[in-house]
């Protein structure tokens, strides 16, 4: 572009903006709480140098292996403590809007890390409750929230013993943010962690996808796709007891959340450093899911989701798994996706129906912000 006198006008690359966050942002953005790419660069460049050496082999569940040059990263830490094997993990839930079809923020963060324990083979006891409201929350929707916490957690089995409760000025937050944190057994013999991946295992998955994400959009968004859709948030312990009591050699777990299904399997291709192949068309997407993502430019794949589960099982083991993970309510509709190989090793790729490959990359930052 040229000004009137026909000399080149002076760009103003500071005002530049760009959709996507920056990679090398001095500062924290969206993406880094998206569970993808910058996530995880905010955790390796940032947390572990720091906290280490607290965040050695041994603080974070992996049995001391490493991957990439760094501690196997899980959803939940495995420690002994007194000849119990334990699984400890937290979370902090910060979605909007704090209510949604399906469920709100309460039992989404009761749900959320007895998921997180289940995922190491861990039976959920105990969780902890804190509370960050902002001044002006309405004392009702705080007394849904909890009443939806208590529910939640009576119908996992597990007990609110202890907790917190913050105020901060209006305009510092947004109604209630909730941190949970959880101890879970892990039985004897049990060893689930994303190292253990190994080629010729086959991936499950216990249902459809992208369902959370998408409902907690259309509330927010005021959109409607013609259909109802819900939350699939509930809790995958039982769902996991019934895989473990076959007998099965469960190798890996992962609640597919944030980043959605591309994410957990990145992640997990590259603790264990081998390959994941998906067959496409055998990943199960409700056509609500399908269409509100074609309409969005959104990859069902990225959509999170809090009542699902990934599965990586020897082929030996993979039917008997499967059939314990259908005769369960929560995985009716679970089927297997893909295997893991060892071509392309940290790398998730997929096979398209027209017979094409693509590469299903970890993605940078976050499709649909604060949904979790």
């Amino acid at each position: 572009m040229a000004d009137p006198a026909g000399a080149p006008a002076a760009l103003d690359i500071e005002g530049w903006s760009c959709p996507a966050p920056l990679r090398d942002s001095p500062a924290i953005v969206m993406g880094h709480g998206g569970g993808g790419a910058l996530s995880g660069e905010l955790i390796e460049h940032l947390f572990l140098p720091a906290f280490a050496p607290a965040a050695g082999p041994h603080a974070d569940g992996a049995g001391g292996r490493q991957a990439q040059g760094r501690p196997e990263l899980a959803d939940a830490a495995v420690v002994e403590l007194s000849g119990a094997r334990l699984a400890f993990s937290t979370d902090s839930f910060v979605v909007r809007p704090m209510f949604f079809p399906g469920g709100c923020i309460g039992d989404l963060a009761v749900n959320g890390t007895v998921n997180d324990l289940a995922m190491m083979g861990a039976r959920p006891a105990v969780l902890s409750a804190a509370f960050i409201l902002e001044e002006g929350t309405a004392v009702a929707d705080l007394g849904r929230i909890a009443e939806a916490m208590g529910a939640a957690a009576r119908a996992a089995g597990v007990r609110l013993v202890t907790g917190d409760t913050k105020v901060v000025d209006a305009g510092s937050g947004d109604g209630v943010y909730v941190t949970t944190a959880g101890i879970g057994l892990v039985p004897d013999g049990v060893d689930i962690r994303p190292g253990r991946a190994r080629p010729g295992d086959v991936v499950l998955v216990s249902g459809p996808i992208g369902v959370h994400g998408i409902a907690v959009m259309s509330l927010r968004e005021g959109l409607e796709f013609g259909v109802d859709i819900a939350s699939d948030t509930a809790p995958l312990h039982e769902l996991v007891a019934d895989m473990l009591v076959t007998g099965a050699d469960v190798h890996v777990l992962r609640d597919p959340t944030r980043g959605g299904l591309a994410a957990a399997l990145n992640e997990i291709a590259r603790a264990a450093g081998v390959g994941v192949e998906l067959t496409e068309r055998a990943v199960p997407v409700p056509d609500v899911v399908r269409n509100a993502c074609s309409m969005l430019g959104l990859d069902p794949l990225y959509v999170a989701n809090e009542g699902k589960l990934v599965a990586f099982v020897p082929a030996a083991d993979a039917d008997q798994a499967l059939t314990a993970l259908q005769n369960h309510p929560l995985g009716r509709r679970a089927c297997a996706i893909g295997t893991v190989v060892e071509e392309h090793p940290g790398m998730v790729v997929a096979r398209t129906a027209i017979g094409g490959t693509r590469v299903v990359d970890l993605p940078v930052g976050e499709q649909l912000p604060r949904i979790c």
